[in-house]
């Protein structure tokens, strides 16, 4: 789902969890094996808050299991993407009994206002919590236009 990040507005919340051929497009992370079918990956958009501070926004995902390496950030045409990858923490050589948590990777994408600055777009992961923060875009100074005759 992609939402529009403008200062002062609310964010509508997104469906929890999807499957479908974004699933499909999800490779698996470095180092994690590539056994389990790629269809068999889940897709989930992560939670997230937005806050206005004088100098931009911050966007704060909950990304559980997700680290710097197995995240991608990208701004491409106004357009923010954020897409975690989670390894399960499961030895090869064990077989799982019982289990009530499943992996899912995370993708959220959201259009940027014009009034972000997206060359000095920041972010850090700590703990499975991302925070993206987006600097407001400096306005140019009004200025004077001298219209001359012929």
């Amino acid at each position: 789902m992609t939402s529009d990040i403008t200062p002062g507005d609310t964010i509508p919340p997104d469906s929890s969890e999807t499957r479908g051929p974004a699933a499909a497009d999800a490779s698996p992370p470095q180092g994690e094996s590539p056994t389990a079918p790629a269809a068999e990956r889940r897709l989930s958009a992560p939670p997230i808050d937005i806050y206005e501070t004088e100098e931009g926004l911050v966007l704060c995902a909950d990304l559980p299991g997700v680290t710097a390496e197995g995240l991608e950030l990208q701004v491409q045409d106004n357009k923010l993407t954020l897409f975690g990858r989670v390894t399960a923490d499961v030895p090869e050589d064990a077989k799982l009994l019982h289990q009530e948590y499943h992996v899912c990777d995370f993708l959220r994408s959201f259009i940027l206002s014009d009034e972000v600055d997206h060359d000095r777009i920041s972010a850090k992961i700590n703990n499975g919590v991302l925070e993206v923060f987006l600097p407001k875009a400096e306005r140019p100074e009004p200025r004077r236009i001298q219209v001359r005759t012929d």
